[in-house]
């Protein structure tokens, strides 16, 4: 459970890097809300990850192991590239930070793939639930990081300073690579690379018919899509309503702190008595009613208790609907192409992340903020009514077999 915590700070921290810190670095020198919003194609690595995961699955660096030695490469990539945002000027270099920006969600997909295959082999069936809610919690908590304590900084030191910091924090994934086991025998890579290309897809659609395959694909896309439109641009938004960074990051930091902890506890209690799929339907329900908390912001203005309380729920909420997502993956892949079959599937959680969340900026810009909230909770309700398929209330049995 420890390397489950400390691997989702690991996870979390880059990509909250892409959707927190940098929208507030480049706002606040001016950058138009639409380039902002078209900042999001750079996180199309993790749409396309599942291309790659087949050469992680099949390959092994010489240190470390398969799963750990790709985990340091990965890690250590990332370390140096979030330095390198420090030596770069937001104003003048927006081209080169995108570069970066791209590379940083590449060595970050890659640090998934690993590190998602690896909790999978690592835990047993009864402790996915509580295993993926620590993960998904200090998934979510790391957004602290370059969304909260990062921006207080910002406001009394250089940018330099405040990528430096951020950087720094990745000392805890190598950590936690440091930490783990080599689970060694528990795992068999594939006998080649084309069964490691061409298997994970095969097992997937012959483990039922195609039909309901697909359902289970555009669930994965569905589920999530108007809490991370509502999200991508939600410091920009903060910081438009009149809040200053300080008071961003301060709320963030204390409120998100606790709703974090909380949901991480409930979550993983919750699912371990109710079972995955009624998660999902509860779970989902608040996560949708959390997007209702940014359209009613809009509407108050820059208060401070209003942010407390929107902030709350939408780290509680979301974040309580992420847990049950990431078990519901991991309990749907096969153990013999755990990191491909990962990849493929939680890439489809990242597309609507990727491509819708570009419009973002030009829907906050027709519709304002109040009505481009209301469309997010809107298109949160389809992947709510697919759960009638792939996850009904009452059968929470592998209807995913795990191999």
């Amino acid at each position: 459970m420890l390397l489950c915590a400390l691997m989702g700070f690991s996870s979390g921290l880059p990509l909250y890097v892409l959707i927190q810190l940098l929208p507030a670095w480049l706002r606040r020198q001016g950058t138009s809300l639409e380039a902002i919003g078209l900042f999001s194609l750079t996180q199309l690595p993790y749409t396309w990850k599942f291309l790659w995961a087949p050469l992680l699955d099949r390959f092994a660096p010489p240190f470390w192991g398969r799963r750990r030695g790709w985990a340091l490469v990965a890690q250590v990539g990332l370390f140096a590239l979030l330095l390198a945002f420090g030596a770069l000027d937001a104003a003048s270099h927006t081209r080169t930070i995108a570069g970066v920006a791209l590379l940083v969600a590449f060595f970050s997909a890659t640090q998934d793939i690993v590190l998602d295959a690896y909790r999978r082999e690592l835990l047993p069936d009864e402790e996915l639930g509580l295993g993926n809610a620590l993960f998904v919690n200090t998934y979510r908590a790391a957004g602290l990081v370059p969304g909260g304590l990062a921006l207080i900084v910002a406001d009394r030191a250089p940018w330099l300073v405040v990528h430096a910091m951020v950087a720094a924090s990745m000392g805890i994934g190598i950590l936690a690579t440091v930490l783990a086991p080599d689970l060694g025998a528990r795992t068999v890579s594939p006998a080649s690379l084309w069964d490691a290309v061409v298997g994970p897809f095969r097992e997937f659609f012959t483990r039922r018919d195609i039909g309901s395959s697909l359902v289970v694909l555009l669930f994965l896309f569905a589920y999530k899509l108007g809490d991370n439109m509502a999200t991508a641009l939600a410091t920009p938004f903060y910081l438009d309503l009149g809040f200053s960074m300080t008071t961003i990051g301060t709320v963030a930091k204390l409120v998100g702190f606790w709703s974090t902890v909380v949901g991480a506890l409930v979550g993983g209690v919750v699912m371990t008595r109710i079972g995955i799929n009624r998660a999902l339907w509860i779970f989902g329900a608040a996560q949708l009613v959390s997007i209702l908390g940014f359209a009613a912001l809009a509407e108050i203005g820059p208060n401070v208790t209003a942010l407390a309380v929107v902030v709350a729920f939408e780290f509680l909420g979301a974040g309580l609907g992420t847990a049950a997502f990431v078990a519901f993956i991991a309990r749907a892949t096969h153990r013999s192409f755990t990191a491909t079959q990962y990849a493929l599937f939680s890439s489809f959680i990242a597309l609507p992340r990727s491509l819708a969340s570009a419009s973002t900026g030009y829907l906050v810009g027709t519709l304002g903020y109040p009505r481009f909230f209301l469309v997010c909770t809107g298109l949160a309700i389809p992947g709510m009514l697919l759960l009638f398929r792939v996850a009904p209330w009452r059968k929470d049995a592998p209807a995913e077999s795990r191999g």
